[in-house]
């Protein structure tokens, strides 16, 4: 937000960087099939939901091509399903704001993808799929923010573990609408279009370090305004 606003740039709220560890559990629902994939999307718990759709991405930051999700890389190379998996790996996650609504387009997009190709819904897959969630275990840094200079510093210096909790882990707890920093940059600071800007990052198309990469230099853009207007 441009520097002519009436709030103040120092937190009330100081921002306390975590991190975060994640202890992986396999649930009681597995597939061998898309028909079975299909029947234990409508009953695993959200937590499920959201650990192949988002968690993984903790685990693969680093991979920049293949699918975006575990369950269209299944769909792939274990169902052979190619069409299927391009669907499913094209859900775009930023256009929802509640697990239930991603689960039930992930089931939509199953189910008329099998009217289609009725054959398939029985095929054995080459390897069964898992539904897991994890438990988060947050592990607390040195690093707190008051201001916009301090908070740019923390992003620089804080893991990956750090960025992912706060960008992404978050949106489970927030239902999915944002994430930690944007909800600070708003709240504490009345950064509102920085935050916007920080919603916006693609998380599917960027690893983690270019994720931090992006908010360090908006970050800093938005610190060179309020300095230039000071």
């Amino acid at each position: 937000m441009v520097a002519t606003q009436s709030k103040p740039l120092t937190a009330k709220k100081e921002f306390v960087f975590n991190s975060a560890a994640y202890l992986l559990r396999i649930g009681t629902e597995r597939a061998r099939s898309l028909k079975e994939l299909l029947d234990g999307l409508r009953v695993v718990p959200d937590s499920s939901i959201f650990q192949h759709m988002f968690q993984t991405l903790a685990e693969h930051h680093y991979i920049r091509e293949g699918f975006s999700n575990d369950f269209a890389h299944w769909a792939f190379f274990s169902c052979n399903e190619t069409g299927l998996a391009e669907r499913l790996a094209g859900i775009d996650v930023r256009e929802y704001t509640s697990i239930r609504d991603m689960r039930q387009q992930i089931i939509k997009v199953i189910e008329e993808y099998l009217k289609r190709n009725t054959a398939t819904a029985e095929r054995q897959a080459l390897e069964t799929f898992y539904f897991c969630s994890s438990d988060t275990v947050v592990i607390p840094t040195t690093f707190t923010a008051r201001n916009l200079e301090d908070f740019t510093e923390g992003l620089r210096r804080v893991s990956l573990h750090s960025i992912h909790y706060h960008f992404i882990n978050a949106r489970l707890r927030i239902k999915l609408n944002s994430n930690d920093f944007s909800q600070w940059l708003e709240e504490e600071l009345g950064l509102d279009r920085l935050a916007d800007k920080f919603e916006a990052i693609d998380i599917y198309t960027s690893t983690l370090e270019h994720v931090r990469r992006q908010m360090v230099k908006l970050a800093e853009s938005e610190s060179g305004n309020v300095r230039a207007a000071a």
